[in-house]
């Protein structure tokens, strides 16, 4: 993995995971209320891991995605990407603590700092709404760049099929009023990875939150 700096300069300006820094510290609790955790399991056992494969995950916030997998197969590579120097920091003090061998990086999903065909998968969860629509189609495109021919990308985000989903309170509601997220339920998302020249996109589950609808997705790079 090779970094550009000039492609993550500190006045660029990005969406931090609980909206404000100050809110960092309740990030993996409120994570732990809405049962991410959880999500995160389900999104792992979808991906095929073997033996010595590199996987990225995109958005990683202060790190639990990545961890988990790396706990799950430790015979694999993981890398950990995100444009938050705070949230980063928190990742490095748990993997540290934990002894896990995970590979912090900063970064944004538009201009992936890596090179062309160095994963074998890429995973990215409850970040894809935060991205304006043109980031959407950049990070997707960015990539299928950075996948191995036969490579996977495995997404879980507020969204789907459900049409905004059923899910009730606070939230949810808050949620479905997100600008953000208008653009995320139907067959939206999987016709973007195509859009970006990805294979066999599809939803493969949901699960209704607190928060509301989360969907998961596969795409391959052919």
């Amino acid at each position: 993995m090779t970094t550009d700096t000039a492609a993550t300069p500190a006045e660029r300006p990005y969406l931090p995971g609980m909206g404000h820094d100050r809110l960092l510290g309740l990030y993996d609790p409120l994570t732990r209320l809405l049962r991410v955790p959880a999500a995160h399991r389900t999104l792992i056992d979808q991906v095929d891991l073997r033996p010595g494969e590199r996987v990225l995950e995109v958005g990683c916030g202060t790190g639990n995605l990545a961890l988990a997998v790396k706990r799950r197969r430790p015979d694999v590579t993981v890398v950990g990407l995100d444009p938050d120097p705070r949230a980063l920091a928190r990742a490095a003090r748990k993997s540290r603590r934990a002894g896990v061998a995970v590979q912090w990086e900063r970064g944004f999903a538009e201009q992936l700092p890596c090179e062309d065909g160095s994963f074998d998968h890429v995973l990215s969860a409850l970040m894809f709404h935060h991205l304006e629509p043109d980031g959407r189609r950049q990070m997707l495109s960015e990539v299928r760049r950075v996948l191995r021919p036969g490579g996977s990308l495995h997404l879980i985000d507020f969204g789907g099929g459900g049409g905004g989903g059923h899910a009730h309170g606070p939230l949810a509601r808050l949620s479905r009023r997100s600008h953000r997220l208008q653009d995320n339920f139907g067959d939206r998302i999987p016709t973007l990875m195509t859009e970006a020249g990805l294979a066999d996109a599809a939803e493969t589950g949901h699960a209704t939150t607190r928060a509301g609808r989360l969907a998961t997705y596969r795409a391959t790079r052919p």
